[in-house]
């Protein structure tokens, strides 16, 4: 369903379409894990029969997309992450037992997980697919219904994954909604249960007051400024092949993407001159790189040459990482490596979100943990050292949404663990086991039998029994 503005007309559609999603919920508020799984099955064939489709409607989008990067960044993902969904359900539902204690024996106590209902589901741009579906198996599977609000830059791929959605579900189960800003401030305006966006800082503010006059809770998957730490005994070429890849995939398009690198003060030299070499291995050295994603949009591509021609008005060296290294004209862009780098650049006060990658010089550990400190929490750090003494100092003394050692990115793609900023990054997790907590009430239960022991705190007060119970309970 695509809305043109923030009309009247628009206005009522969306709070309709949220009615009937509410109305449907109540009507059945607990779905079975029959049920549950049957859904993910039918949404798992869907991608699995799209997948050409898909794929093709990224490449459009983004005007060359390679077939490799939607799979592994946007279609794959999905599909574990339905096929672990479906594997671990029956446990996640399962109610807990936990312990009364001696104060309120007897009797049990019990946490089960009930569904919250409206999910509703803000996706960028970058990973349309991913960012999309991946939520909504979170909230099929905790029972919820859902309404999804896609980025107006994905037209080609929204088209396919709405045709995909509205043949598997009813509007009152899962509803698709595109249009534009406006669309998206009123559709962050509205009664959820819960709310998940993901996107910049900036817009994720926004989202959370607008969340806020309804008292919905939110979860805020953002971003910032993820830091690479090469420490002292990792060999360049090492270091180099373990970043490059979460750089260039989807051209640096992505939230946990390498932002800049804290490198040893004399291997810079050694760093660059490494990153060409393997940048140029991997994607060629002409124009034609059918293995590189393009960015998204003439904004965006504006966007990036502007930094790039703010940070050397400022004094940056600006080392491209192969001989063709900029296409206006197609939006091409190899990953730009920028030396001599000040904080006034705009390259270092904002996330990049893009193939520029600035590189500072370090002169002690201490020197590059208190770089980081001095900013707001990143979404990732990534530390390059095989030496577990400085794995751990650094673990220890910063504060990230989570971290890759000897590698980028790949963290995201472990089903069994959470995934979320802090800080200014993000609130809240999901992923795995953490996602259904999160689109879930957990719902204590004690019960009680025939006895009823409670009434020994009742009134009359400062009774024997009651004396007795605070001696035992008070030390």
């Amino acid at each position: 369903m695509f809305l043109n503005s923030s009309s009247q007309s628009d206005s009522s559609t969306l709070q309709s379409l949220f009615t009937q999603q509410k109305d449907a919920f109540f009507k059945a508020p607990v779905t079975s894990k029959k049920e549950r799984v049957e859904s993910l099955k039918k949404l798992k064939t869907a991608l699995l029969s799209r997948q050409e489709s898909l794929i093709e409607a990224l490449a459009k989008d983004y005007d060359q997309r390679p077939a490799q990067d939607s799979i592994i960044g946007d279609i794959l993902p999905c599909v574990m992450n339905i096929n672990y969904t479906i594997k671990k359900l029956r446990k996640w539902m399962k109610p807990s037992r936990r312990s009364a204690g001696l104060l309120l024996a007897p009797a049990t106590v019990r946490v089960e997980y009930q569904p919250l209902g409206v999910i509703g589901i803000m996706v960028p741009w970058n990973f349309p697919i991913m960012l999309s579906i991946g939520p909504l198996i979170t909230a099929i599977a905790a029972g919820n219904n859902a309404m999804i609000k896609l980025s107006e830059f994905t037209p080609h791929t929204n088209k396919v994954l709405t045709a995909m959605l509205s043949s598997i579900f009813d509007d009152s189960q899962v509803a698709v909604i595109e249009g534009e800003a406006d669309i998206a401030a009123q559709f962050s305006s509205l009664a959820f249960d819960h709310l998940m966006f993901t996107g910049s800082t900036t817009v994720g503010r926004h989202v959370m007051r607008a969340a806020a006059d309804n008292l919905t809770p939110v979860t805020l998957e953002l971003g910032g400024k993820s830091p690479v730490v090469v420490a002292p005994d990792m060999p360049i070429d090492t270091a180099v092949e373990r970043l490059i890849y979460g750089k260039c995939l989807n051209a640096g398009q992505i939230c946990v993407a390498p932002d800049y690198v804290l490198c040893p003060r004399d291997k810079v030299d050694e760093l660059i001159k490494s990153y060409q070499q393997q940048f140029q291995a991997m994607y060629g050295t002409g124009e034609q790189r059918k293995d590189y994603t393009h960015i998204i949009n003439d904004a965006q591509h504006q966007r990036l040459e502007s930094w790039l021609t703010d940070a050397a008005s400022k004094g940056a060296v600006i080392t491209p990482a192969n001989n063709c290294a900029r296409n206006y004209s197609s939006r091409d862009m190899a990953t730009q490596l920028v030396t001599n780098v000040k904080d006034n650049m705009l390259i270092m006060q904002q996330e990049i979100f893009g193939p520029i990658l600035p590189i500072l010089p370090y002169d002690s550990l201490d020197e590059a943990i208190a770089y980081i400190n001095e900013r707001p929490n990143p979404l990732a750090l990534y530390i390059m050292s095989f030496d577990k003494t400085t794995q751990r100092i650094l673990l220890d003394s910063t504060k990230s949404g989570g971290v890759c050692i000897n590698d980028t990115i790949m963290h995201v793609a472990a089903e069994d663990a959470p995934f979320g900023g802090v800080g200014s990054s993000g609130m809240g997790h999901y992923h795995g086991h953490e996602g259904f907590q999160t689109f879930s009430k957990a719902k204590t239960i004690l019960s009680r039998g025939k006895l009823n022991t409670g009434k020994l705190v009742y009134p009359p007060y400062d009774t024997f029994i009651q004396r007795l119970m605070l001696k035992i309970f008070l030390r």
